[in-house]
């Protein structure tokens, strides 16, 4: 059988080359015209406190019709989610997101299964467990019960349930954050009342497989722990080397209290100094005193330093202040709330048809914890400014330009009525 020969005309040849050249390097069309950039002016002040960031007040404040703030925080029990064995009826948690969603905020959420003064809160179907054994105590010099944490139903019940917490609420822009723990208030102590561990306080082996739970569970959205978890006598979180790694947040129950820089900066710094670049640092005003919340916001604070300097030094995202609308008038709680977390600046935007370029920096104290995404005339930049920490910038191309395109930036992680927003003098 003859060979098959093939002709290549000069034309063919042309093509064959074109196509090499598209697939290898891209076509002239897909590619900007370094000579025709194009500076756009572009002015902008950020004014508004920025979402997932700011002073917190409760879900049941009268006042949090306000955009002074971007967050509210509320507790949940799990007695009222976990209707029997993996089974749960979420109505209590949709009603509340529906309304903090309708007012514009986002939540940052709680469970607790310890109270003083109450019932633990344990999903009620244990308590018909022959074995299951609450413990019976007082704390702030109330009666409280604890949960039977030496019956393993306690330990799957827990983790059946943040999986499913995860399933349904991971990718939902009504959360901006989890906080999660053991003990009265979840804050990782029983400070007053019955501590013993393994008992009325989860074993350190449990506590190393929740948080790992947790860790391959949540994906989207982060969660934090009390610092009080640096305590290596009821703890291994802070010790154990493989558990410091995971990515998980810390808050601080009493921030800006008069021993702040003994006892709490000390648990800040057992989980590392750099924690904050890739997870949440918030907290909530000491109430150890009422002096302490009346001058959280003063000119120097309770106790010698304004809170701008500590949350600085802490790299705060958010701080609950439920109690600083009495003590502060909304001028000063934005003021606050703006000093919190990540704020953009754009230090270049250039354009030219089909393209542009822009520079966002970090001028804030904390990264942004959610993808957010550079946006030209609706196309979203490339890369996202999640992680950006404070002083870097961001260079981002983005497919869509002319003479006067419009500059904006867009993530899912918002509610209606929420914008992240810029400055910019260019």
């Amino acid at each position: 059988m003859a060979p098959v020969r093939f002709r290549l005309t000069v034309s063919s040849c042309v093509a064959l080359l074109v196509m090499q050249f598209l697939q290898g390097s891209g076509s002239v069309a897909d590619q900007p015209d370094e000579s025709a950039w194009r500076s756009i002016p572009l002015n902008s002040r950020v004014t508004r406190v920025q979402p997932m960031t700011g002073i917190v007040l409760w879900a049941t404040n009268p006042g949090v019709e306000t955009d002074s703030i971007q967050l509210e925080y509320s507790y949940l029990r799990y007695a009222d989610i976990v209707t029997a064995r993996q089974t749960y009826d979420w109505a209590t948690v949709d009603r509340l997101l529906a309304k903090i969603a309708g007012r514009g905020h986002q939540a940052v959420l709680r469970f607790y299964f310890e109270y003083p003064g109450k019932p633990s809160a344990e999903p009620a179907y244990l308590r018909e467990v022959a074995d299951y054994l609450p413990t019976e105590g007082t704390s702030e010099g109330k009666p409280t019960t604890f949960a039977d944490w030496s019956h393993p139903e306690l330990h799957q019940a827990t983790l059946d349930f943040y999986s499913a917490l995860a399933a349904r609420y991971d990718h939902d822009p009504r959360i901006a954050f989890l906080q999660t723990g053991f003990g009265l208030w979840a804050e990782y102590h029983i400070y007053d009342g019955p501590m013993k561990l393994g008992k009325t306080f989860p074993s350190k082996e449990f506590q190393a497989r929740f948080v790992r739970h947790l860790s391959e569970t949540f994906r989207l959205t982060p969660w934090s722990v009390s610092i009080d978890a640096a305590d290596r006598s009821r703890s291994p979180l802070a010790e154990e080397p493989s558990l410091r790694e995971l990515t998980f947040g810390l808050f601080d129950d009493s921030f800006m209290c008069q021993t702040h820089s003994g006892y709490n900066r000390d648990c800040w710094l057992k989980f590392g100094s750099d924690r904050w670049h890739r997870a949440p640092a918030g907290g909530e005003f000491s109430y150890y005193t009422d002096h302490d919340q009346r001058l959280a916001l003063g000119p120097k604070g309770p106790h010698g330093i304004a809170f701008e300097q500590l949350a600085s030094d802490f790299h705060l995202s958010y701080v609950i202040g439920d109690g600083q609308p009495r003590y502060q008038p909304t001028e000063r709680i934005v003021e606050a709330g703006l000093a919190l977390g990540y704020r953009f600046r754009v230090t270049r935007f250039r354009a030219q048809p089909g393209f542009s370029e822009v520079t966002v920096l970090n001028e804030g104290i904390a990264p942004l914890y959610h993808d957010a995404y550079v946006t030209v005339d609706g196309v979203r930049g490339p890369s996202s400014l999640k992680g950006l920490l404070p002083g870097e910038s961001l260079t981002v191309r983005i497919a869509a330009g002319g003479l006067q395109p419009e500059l904006t930036i867009e993530s899912d992680r918002l509610v209606p009525g929420q914008e992240i927003g810029y400055n910019a003098s260019l």
